[in-house]
């Protein structure tokens, strides 16, 4: 006797391709075209002040930018001064430097240049025999220079970008020292500012390096505000 043929049926489901996933992405686009054009609605009604703070961000996610509704100089937040407003800084310095005694013999020795470091201040001596902002061969600050100094310092203390000091000296060797030279020399003269700009406004965490120079780049002091960051030369 034949045995009996097996037979299987199967049956496909039907409507399966609508239960997919290709739809959830076609939503989530769509959403997403919908908040966005939800954001741009609200921007348009927005007060001008809330789209210049919304711009700043884009322009400058970290908050630094002058777009961002920070203040910049001697906040109370205490907001670090951005590269971009270093020429804001170098003329706010230079009307305080301009109050100091002796200024006009000074100015020509006092230079202000803003770099990618930020803003450089340069101390230059005008005669090297007789020292004008330290006396000859010495860590001294003269009393040019205190004034000068102690300025400096007053308006650098308000703001919290950090500081490097650099001393120099000229070319000049020490005669009868074989222990004592240029470069303690200079590095003298930079602790001499430091000690100098914080007992006048700048904070001890505020000064970030010291360093001596020796005849290198001659000029004695240099006061380097660099970024962001900020140094005093």
């Amino acid at each position: 006797m034949a045995a009996k043929p097996i037979i299987v049926i199967k049956k496909k489901g039907g409507h399966g391709g609508h239960h997919g996933g290709a739809w959830k992405v076609a939503y989530a686009d769509f959403v997403t075209a919908m908040m966005a054009l939800f954001i741009v609605l609200w921007l348009l009604n927005s007060s001008k002040k809330i789209q210049d703070a919304v711009g700043g961000y884009f322009r400058d996610p970290h908050g630094t930018a002058d777009k961002a509704g920070k203040d910049i100089i001697g906040s109370a937040g205490g907001s670090i001064v951005p590269h971009d407003n270093m020429e804001q800084l170098k003329k706010q310095l230079e009307k305080a430097i301009s109050g100091v005694p002796n200024f006009d013999k000074l100015k020509s020795h006092i230079e202000m240049t803003v770099t990618p470091e930020g803003l450089r201040i340069e101390l230059l001596e005008a005669d090297a025999a007789h020292g004008t902002f330290f006396e000859s061969g010495s860590p001294k600050l003269s009393s040019d220079g205190q004034d000068i100094v102690v300025v400096l310092a007053q308006q650098l203390g308000k703001l919290p970008n950090k500081l490097t000091v650099e001393g120099h000296t000229d070319a000049k060797p020490y005669a009868n020292s074989s222990t004592y030279g240029n470069w303690e020399l200079s590095a003298d003269r930079a602790n001499s500012a430091r000690r100098l700009i914080q007992q006048n406004g700048v904070q001890p965490d505020q000064v970030m390096q010291v360093r001596g120079y020796a005849i290198r780049n001659y000029a004695s002091p240099m006061l380097r505000w660099t970024r962001p960051t900020g140094a005093y030369r």
